[in-house]
């Protein structure tokens, strides 16, 4: 931060130790006019208010607060730009990357200085890292068949009151399910059937694909999606025909004349959509484009959604996690994601 922010903090944090001590050291005196022990001449339902102090005990711990405060503000991070003497700090600011990160480590190594969150990733890479990497050599296909295989067994032994021993399918799923609740369900939701703009993963329609070697190379590289916007291309009465036929490819009821009228001009649809409007997979295209024809909306279905997809365009954007958390943890991941959409 810069000097000013940091002369402000100093002054801040010292203002409210140096007054809160001031209120302590006065409240230790006998302001009321009434003797300690006595009444204050308050009652209320039989309670009666006497003028009794804090116990010494209390008062002491007060003091010893200011007394810990004074090393700490000195050890640590906490006036301003101040870094302490003990050379801690809890994060790296402006990390965004496990390379990044282990960079970090290095320098800080180097400086003499501790990073509290670094050893914390070491130790876990150390602990953690050879049994994701261990599982990450297994293909998906494989743990996903292993997992349900495990499950069936599971439940077999719960029924008989006999021991289960997990699966690797049913470890690698798991943990990509962790993975999961930390870094994907804010956008897909905790059970990842996601929301407006967010695909559902559970279900099987797909905007790049669903197999897993697809699943894989979305997690690792994002995707970002640009459908265009085509009212100005179009004009009122233009998305209103253009609506009522993307409607009727997926059975909806729809003004007829509208529909035939919007059919004609298609064809600026195609190129993404393709031409009978089954999508980029179903035509192996990469624009990530959605099949309109199964009824199934990632912004709405109504008609007032489409004309606002088709008059203001959609640009939604799956960042890409490889460098976040790198190929073991995306390949268990891509597991986990992978089976929410299989047949049990």
């Amino acid at each position: 931060m810069t000097s000013f922010w940091s002369i402000w903090v100093i002054v801040l944090t010292l203002s409210c130790l140096f007054i809160l001590f001031g209120l302590l050291v006065w409240n230790l005196k006998n302001y009321a006019g009434v003797p300690e022990g006595e009444s204050c001449g308050h009652e209320y339902d039989g309670i009666e208010e006497l003028n009794n102090p804090l116990p010494k005990w209390w008062t002491y711990m007060f003091f010893a607060t200011f007394v810990w405060s004074v090393y700490y503000l000195a050890a640590y991070p906490g006036l301003g730009n101040w870094e302490g003497f003990a050379k801690w700090t809890s994060s790296n600011q402006g990390i965004t990357s496990l390379t990044e990160s282990k960079e970090a480590v290095l320098e800080a190594k180097e400086d003499g200085r501790f990073v509290k969150l670094d050893a914390e990733y070491r130790a876990a890479e150390e602990r953690f890292g050879p049994i994701f990497n261990e599982l990450a050599q297994i293909p998906v296909l494989d743990l996903v068949e292993s997992k349900f295989a495990g499950d069936a067994a599971q439940q077999v032994a719960l029924e008989n009151g006999t021991k289960h021993e997990q699966t690797q399918g049913q470890l690698a799923v798991e943990i990509g399910q962790r993975l999961f609740s930390q870094n994907c369900a804010q956008c897909h939701g905790s059970d990842a059937r996601g929301g407006t703009g967010f695909p559902n993963l559970t279900d099987k329609d797909w905007l790049y694909g669903g197999s897993p070697d697809k699943i894989r190379e979305t997690l690792l590289l994002g995707r970002v999606a640009a459908m265009p916007p085509w009212g100005d291309a179009l004009g009122e009465q233009g998305v209103k025909e253009m609506t009522a036929y993307v409607l009727s490819l997926s059975g909806r009821t729809v003004n007829q004349k509208d529909a035939d009228a919007g059919k004609a001009k298609f064809a600026m649809c195609a190129a993404c959509h393709g031409p009978d409007g089954k999508g980029s997979v179903a035509h192996n295209l990469p624009f990530g484009a959605p099949n309109l024809t199964d009824n199934i909306w990632l912004y709405g279905g109504s008609q007032r959604a489409v004309e606002e997809t088709l008059n203001h365009g959609r640009a939604g954007v799956m960042p890409a996690w490889k460098e976040i958390l790198g190929e073991d943890k995306i390949h268990l991941l891509t597991a986990y994601v992978y089976s929410l959409s299989q047949d049990k």
